[in-house]
C-alpha cells in the first residue's frame, strides 16, 4: 500500500496540516505522562493533555471558541479494521511518527457500504498536528514499522462517549456507536455487535 504524507498535495482532499499551533508541550505530555500499550487505547480526554494553554488555543482557532476534549489513541497497530467519522473536524496530533489511513464519506453507498480499495494512507510526523476534515473517514492510526504509536485526538466535548439511548431508526442511525461517532466495521476486525460496513480487504500495512 503506498504511504503518502501529509505534505501530500492529495491529503488536501482529507485535511490540512496545522502550521498556526505550536504541539511541543502537548507532545511532551503526551509522551510523559500516557501509556504505550501492546493493543491499542483511546481515551477522549486527559487532564494533563487538557490542562496546557494549547487547549484554549485550539478551542478558538480551530472550533470558534466551542468546547473541546484531548485525549488520545496510543499502541500498536497495523490494521484498518474499521472506519468512522463525526459531524466535526478531528484534530491529530503526533508524538511518534504515525499513518492515518483515510477515506471519503461521500463514498459511502446509499446501503451504507465503503469499498476499502477507496482508502488512501498518509504518515503523520512526530511533532505535526493536522485537522482531519468531518466528512473524512478515519480509525486508529498505525505505527510504522511496528513501532508504537502515540496520537493526541481533539474533538468538540462529549464527542465518543457513551449513548444515551440505543438508535435503531434509518440506515445512518443503525451506525451510531458513540455520541457523533458514526462506524463501519470490517467483519474481520470489530467487535460482535458492532455494526459492519467495509467490504474488500482489512487493509494491513
Amino acid at each position: 500500500m503506498e504511504i503518502l504524507k501529509v505534505t501530500d498535495p492529495e491529503f488536501r482532499r482529507y485535511g490540512k496540516v496545522i502550521e498556526d499551533v505550536d504541539f511541543s508541550e502537548l507532545c511532551k505530555a503526551l509522551n510523559e505522562k500516557t501509556p504505550l500499550p501492546e493493543g491499542v487505547d483511546y481515551v477522549p480526554g486527559l487532564e494533563a493533555l487538557e490542562s496546557l494553554p494549547v487547549m484554549q488555543e485550539l478551542s478558538i482557532k480551530t472550533y470558534g471558541e466551542m468546547p473541546i476534549q484531548i485525549g488520545y489513541c496510543n499502541g500498536h497497530n497495523k490494521m484498518l479494521n474499521a472506519l468512522e467519522y463525526h459531524r466535526d473536524s478531528e484534530i491529530n496530533v503526533a508524538a511518534t511518527d504515525a499513518i492515518l489511513m483515510l477515506g471519503k464519506q461521500e463514498d459511502i453507498t446509499p446501503d451504507f457500504t465503503y469499498d476499502t480499495a477507496n482508502v488512501k494512507a498518509f504518515l503523520l510526523p512526530a511533532g505535526c498536528g493536522v485537522e482531519v476534515y468531518a466528512t473524512t473517514l478515519h480509525y486508529a492510526p498505525c505505527g510504522v514499522d511496528g513501532a508504537g504509536f502515540k496520537v493526541a485526538i481533539v474533538l468538540p466535548k462529549g464527542t465518543n462517549l457513551p449513548l444515551d439511548a440505543k438508535h435503531e431508526g434509518g440506515v445512518e442511525d443503525k451506525h451510531l456507536t458513540a455520541k457523533n461517532k458514526w462506524l463501519l466495521g470490517h467483519p474481520e476486525g470489530v467487535n460482535e455487535g458492532d455494526p459492519l460496513g467495509l467490504v474488500g480487504e482489512n487493509l494491513s500495512l
